[in-house]
C-alpha cells in the first residue's frame, strides 16, 4: 500500500493534534482514510445492491448438486478402484468436497448478511439449514458476525482474530523493549510453529465457537455460541440462540445416525473430513483478510466504520475464487456494503477501488506463505496509541 503525501500527512497530522486535548499517536505516522459511506456507496452502479432470489438459489442448487455428486462418485471408490488409486482418489474428493462445500458456508454466511434474497425469512430459513449441516450455529454466529462487521479493526469491540496486547503476553513494556529485544515467550521452532498452525487451521473454528478462542475477551466470563447468556449475545436473541442450538443438535444427531448405520469411518471420510477441509479454508480466508502486518487497529478515540471496514485485506486463491464466490478477493466491498450479493461484489470493487486509492489493500502473495508470513509476523500489538499495528 503506497503512501500517502509526505507534506499531506505532516499538515493533517499537525492539524489533528492541534484540535485535541492529547496528541493522538499514530504508528508509522499512519494516516487513517476519511471517506463517508456516501462517497463509495455513489461509485457503485445501483444494480450491484439488487439481491436476486432466484440466482442465488441458482447458486446454491449448483454447490448441492457438486458436493452431491461428489459423494455419490466417492461410494465406488473403495468397490472399483485398486488400493494405491484409493489413495489418491479419496484426497481428491476430501479437496473438492470441501472446497465447494466452503461455497455452500459462504452462502449460508450471506443469508446472515440478508444478501440471499429480498425476504428476511427466506434468508433466514436457507441459512439456518445450510448452517446447520456444516455445523455451524446459524443465528448465534449471524449475530457474532455482525457485531465484527459492526467494529472491524476496533481493538476493544471486534469480535474474531482479536489482536493480543504486548502486556497480556506478558511481554516487557515499550520503554524497557527499546531495541526489539528477543521475545522468547513468542520464539518457536518452525517445527512447533507449523504443528500450531495447522491445530489453528483445523480446530480453530470449533475452538472459537465453544472457548471464543481468538476472540474479544470478556472478564471473568466463559464465552461460547450455544449460551444465551454469553456476554456475546443480548437477552433479545435468547430464543434465536436456543433455535441454533437445535440446529446442532440436529446435525450432530444425524451423524450420529449415519454412523451407528454405515459405521464411523464411512462418516468420517464422506464428512468428517471434508468438514476439516472446511474449517481449514474458512479459518485460512478470515483470519488472512483482518489479519497482516500492513493492517492498522484503531482504538475508539480514531475508529470508525469505514476505517475498520477498510482494514480487510483482498486476495486471489486462483480456481478457488470462484469455487468460494469470491469472498476471498472482493471482502473489501462485502464490509463495506454487507447486503451486496457475492454476484455483484466483483464489479463493484472495481469501482470502489477507484474511490479509496491507495487504501485498498490487495495482496498478491502466495496464499500460504502469506499466512505463514501472518502466523510469525502478528504476534501482538501495543498497550497504548491510537493508531497500532502489529509486531512480532
Amino acid at each position: 500500500m503506497a503512501p500517502p503525501n509526505t507534506e499531506e500527512l505532516q499538515s493533517e497530522l499537525t492539524h489533528r493534534q492541534s484540535s485535541t486535548k492529547s496528541p493522538i499517536k499514530f504508528e508509522r505516522d499512519y494516516l487513517p482514510p476519511n471517506f463517508t459511506i456516501k462517497e463509495l456507496r455513489q461509485a457503485i452502479p445501483p444494480h450491484c445492491f439488487e439481491r436476486d432470489t432466484l440466482k442465488s438459489f441458482g447458486y446454491t442448487f449448483k454447490d448441492l448438486a457438486i458436493v452431491g455428486a461428489l459423494a455419490y462418485a466417492a461410494t465406488f471408490i473403495d468397490s472399483h478402484l485398486p488400493l494405491a488409486l484409493r489413495y489418491v482418489a479419496w484426497p481428491t474428493y476430501w479437496f473438492f468436497c470441501g472446497a465447494f462445500a466452503t461455497g455452500i458456508w459462504v452462502i449460508a454466511h450471506e443469508c446472515g448478511h440478508q444478501a440471499f434474497s429480498p425476504s428476511k425469512k427466506i434468508n433466514n430459513t436457507v441459512g439456518f439449514i445450510l448452517h446447520s449441516a456444516l455445523l455451524v450455529p446459524y443465528h448465534s454466529w449471524r449475530i457474532s458476525h455482525s457485531k465484527h462487521h459492526k467494529h472491524t479493526g476496533h481493538v476493544n469491540k471486534d469480535q474474531v482474530f482479536v489482536p493480543k496486547t504486548r502486556s497480556s503476553l506478558g511481554l516487557p513494556s515499550k520503554d524497557v523493549d527499546t531495541q526489539q529485544m528477543n521475545h522468547s515467550v513468542l520464539e518457536d521452532t518452525p517445527f512447533i510453529t507449523l504443528i500450531n498452525l495447522i491445530g489453528q487451521q483445523l480446530f480453530g473454528w470449533p475452538l472459537y465457537l465453544i472457548f471464543n478462542s481468538s476472540g474479544q475477551v470478556y472478564d471473568n466470563r466463559w464465552t461460547n455460541h450455544f449460551n444465551p447468556n454469553s456476554p456475546i449475545f443480548d437477552p433479545k436473541n435468547f430464543n434465536d440462540v436456543i433455535i441454533s442450538d437445535i440446529g446442532i443438535i440436529i446435525g450432530l444427531s444425524i451423524i450420529f445416525y449415519f454412523s451407528y448405520i454405515y459405521s464411523f469411518i464411512a462418516v468420517l471420510k464422506y464428512y468428517l473430513i471434508p468438514y476439516l477441509v472446511v474449517n481449514h479454508w474458512l479459518v485460512l480466508i478470515t483470519y488472512l483478510q483482518h489479519t497482516d502486518p500492513e493492517l492498522p487497529h484503531y482504538r475508539e478515540d480514531q475508529w470508525n466504520f469505514i476505517r475498520g471496514a477498510v482494514c480487510t485485506v483482498d486476495r486471489h486463491i486462483g480456481f478457488l475464487d470462484s469455487i468460494f464466490h469470491r469472498i476471498t478477493s472482493t471482502h473489501v466491498a462485502h464490509h463495506l456494503f454487507s447486503t451486496m450479493p457475492h454476484y455483484h461484489a466483483e464489479e463493484a470493487t472495481i469501482h470502489i477501488k477507484k474511490v479509496l486509492g491507495h487504501y485498498y489493500i490487495f495482496d498478491d502473495t502466495p496464499i500460504f506463505k502469506a499466512l505463514w508470513r501472518s502466523f510469525v509476523s502478528c504476534k501482538f500489538i501495543e498497550d497504548e496509541g491510537d493508531i497500532i499495528f502489529y509486531k512480532n
